[in-house]
């Protein structure tokens, strides 16, 4: 049986984390060659204290990079009428989250974009898939966070910063705890999505988030997720923490009756 062409393969910020990740699986089958974009850069604090080179990063990064990449690659996938454009999204893509307002600004861009160009696309043949992962353990969110934890952010009102820093960084530690992925799971992913006879235009990698994406689509006006994540985050903090808690015992199965053969 004759094998099957390969084909190009190019992953983008794939120095570690979730790109390293993609890469390594990858390059365990010689026969699959693809294009993932997973290039990417954070931002969180309070909107005001951000500066115009910090929320251009961010975008040259996260939106025009990926804009760019597209561009030089569509003509020949066109004239080919064959090609896969994989993009790491992001939950914030779906669902905005407080203090990850540029962050969330950017990914909620590149969802526009993809969704735009998949319908061009697919007259020729040419697959876009969104990869949305949330939370994901790696020392890129690691680094975002403790950079974070020393900033003293000019600008902004002693309220606002200690909501950032009383409030809402514990709760992130917590779902970080409580709904981080590995890399690695995240790479499975993505390496199904590239395997799929017909790949899915959005893939969310994490199952425990779907509860809360929900929200945003039961209410077509929105009040219903933003003022659950408000109740959540600063009226109901000591529940929410316990309810995290208890979802982790939960998936860990350390709750679970061991039972003994008779």
């Amino acid at each position: 049986m004759a094998t099957p062409p390969a084909r190009t393969v190019l992953v983008t910020g794939c120095s570690s984390g979730i790109g390293l990740a993609v890469a390594v699986l990858l390059a365990r089958d010689p026969q699959r060659r693809y294009l993932v974009n997973n290039a990417g850069v954070g931002l969180v604090g309070p909107l005001e204290s951000a500066s115009g080179p910090q929320v251009q990063r961010v975008f040259d990064t996260n939106v025009f990079g990926v804009l760019r990449l597209a561009q030089a690659l569509l003509p020949q996938m066109k004239q080919r009428r064959s090609g896969h454009i994989v993009v790491v999204s992001s939950v914030m893509g779906l669902q905005g989250v407080v203090f990850n307002d540029v962050y969330s600004a950017s990914k909620f861009a590149v969802e526009g974009l993809c969704e735009s160009l998949a319908v061009q696309l697919l007259q020729f043949n040419v697959f876009v898939s969104l990869v949305e992962p949330g939370p994901v353990n790696t020392e890129f969110e690691r680094k975002v966070l403790h950079e974070v934890e020393k900033c003293e952010f000019p600008g902004t009102d002693p309220e606002t910063l200690r909501y950032f820093r009383q409030v809402y960084l514990p709760a992130s530690r917590d779902v970080f705890r409580t709904f981080g992925q590995s890399p690695e799971q995240v790479a499975q992913a993505i390496a199904e999505v590239i395997g799929a006879p017909r790949p899915p235009f959005r893939t969310p990698t994490n199952p425990l988030y779907s509860p809360l994406l929900a929200l945003r689509f039961a209410d077509p006006r929105g009040d219903l997720g933003v003022r659950t994540f408000q109740r959540l985050l600063f009226d109901l903090g000591p529940a929410f923490h316990l309810s995290l808690a208890l979802l982790r015992c939960l998936t860990c199965r350390c709750c679970q009756r061991r039972v003994t053969p008779v």
